[in-house]
């Protein structure tokens, strides 16, 4: 009898680690039935999701989805066009979209963004302080984890300050199962999406400015992006330029409320020490709790006995491998002294971790991930940061977690300053 999985459930979705481990003692990757009904793989084992992320016979094609809108519905057009991005693509496609956005994301540009995302974080950190001074509690990541990146990487892509407002409210209906908004919600978020990204693409025609998604578009007449192709390229940026990142930031934002003595250390260790909470927090709390499904083109032996057979849906899970004790000692403990970049505790450094993918499809906004959570977590909780001492007003066991296999973080972190009453 398979092993089931609602990843609905909200108990899962607080605390899916227990979940993994049980499933990883069968084998690095278990066979596994869903609550809608489907069977899928799920690939829990640090070196096998590597093999897997790597393998040109799990085709990132998706197949054929259930509860999607009605056929030829305005909705189902858009949601087609808008997914036809190079998380979904095998080479040569896939290798042909990043070779086009690889340049954007390199070290240099995503640097000259230090000024601009220091003083944006800088900005929502003193609103998070007004909050607490005026009503005594704020949400961490309403008020500060989700808008940060959205306008960060509203800036890479050229969205005038005025819309990024729709376009986080847009990007987290699609993200949402659809039976927890109200009626039609999600539909019409897929067709607003598709509508505001048509404009923008003939706004840059008109008037390119000095941003990636104008460089895109007017690279159309070199053998560029096509129409269909620009629009899609448009959405995974967005989405997947804030999910990660608003994720990240809030998870290593409840890790170092919940851990004194790691907040102390980070404190004392200056740029270096917050570079190590966010590391580790990105293995201990992956922000990405699996990467988009595949499929097995050929019967694929993983070893161990583990034989997947062709034509099975496959599911890496980024947040069990990088909880696999034979690679991370004691890998449920959250300790930053992993990442130390050097001193005593320099023999504890840890094996890369999987939150941002592997192979072909390492996620493209990897670094500037990084960046935005160095700067984002001693704004917050440094010694000589803009918010005063905060401490969390929820019991961390009660706290909503977003269900689904995709994105995993709290969706809400209520603070107080220290001291006050919850």
């Amino acid at each position: 009898m398979l092993d089931t999985l609602d990843p609905a459930d909200p108990a899962f979705a607080r605390d899916p680690y227990p979940y993994y481990a049980r499933l990883r003692t069968t084998g690095p990757a278990a066979r596994v039935a869903l609550a809608n009904g489907t069977e899928a793989w799920l690939v829990t084992g640090y070196r096998q999701a590597r093999e897997v992320l790597a393998d040109p016979r799990f085709s990132n094609v998706p197949p054929p989805a259930a509860g999607r809108p009605k056929p030829d519905s305005p909705a189902l057009r858009a949601r087609g066009c808008l997914a036809r991005h190079m998380l979904n693509t095998d080479a040569p496609d896939h290798t042909r979209l990043r070779r086009l956005t690889t340049a954007a994301f390199a070290p240099r540009r995503v640097d000259a963004l230090r000024p601009r995302i220091e003083r944006l974080t800088a900005e929502l950190a003193a609103d998070v302080a007004d909050r607490l001074e005026r009503g005594g509690t704020a949400d961490l990541v309403d008020a500060f984890a989700f808008p940060l990146p959205v306008l960060v990487i509203g800036e890479v892509l050229g969205v005038p300050t005025a819309d990024r407002a729709d376009l986080r409210t847009w990007t987290y209906q699609v993200g949402s199962p659809a039976d927890a908004l109200p009626a039609g919600a999600v539909d019409r978020a897929w067709t607003s999406l598709h509508a505001y990204f048509t404009a923008l693409i003939a706004q840059k025609r008109r008037a390119p400015g000095d941003d990636l998604f104008s460089t895109l578009v007017h690279d159309q007449a070199e053998g560029g992006l096509d129409d269909g192709e620009l629009l899609a390229m448009a959405f995974l940026l967005l989405f997947a330029g804030y999910e990660t990142t608003m994720n990240l930031i809030a998870s290593a934002s409840l890790l170092l409320l919940t851990h004194p003595r790691e907040l102390a250390a980070a404190r004392q260790g200056g740029p270096a020490g917050w570079a190590a909470v966010a590391e580790e927090a990105l293995r201990h709390a992956s922000p990405l709790e699996g990467t988009t499904w595949r499929r097995t083109t050929e019967q694929v032996d993983l070893g161990d006995g583990v034989v997947v057979p062709a034509g099975a849906s496959v599911l890496v899970v980024l947040a069990a491998a990088n909880r696999d004790p034979g690679v991370f000692p004691d890998p449920d403990a959250f300790r930053p002294a992993r990442y130390a970049p050097s001193g005593e505790r320099a023999a504890e450094r840890a094996a890369p971790h999987a939150a941002f993918g592997h192979g072909p499809h390492f996620c493209l906004g990897s670094r500037l991930a990084r960046l935005e959570a160095e700067i984002a977590l001693p704004a917050l909780f440094g010694a000589g940061g803009t918010v005063p001492g905060l401490a969390l007003a929820a019991d961390p066991a009660t706290l909503p977690y977003r269900p689904g296999l995709l994105v995993r973080g709290p969706r809400h972190l209520p603070v107080v300053r220290a001291g006050s009453a919850a």
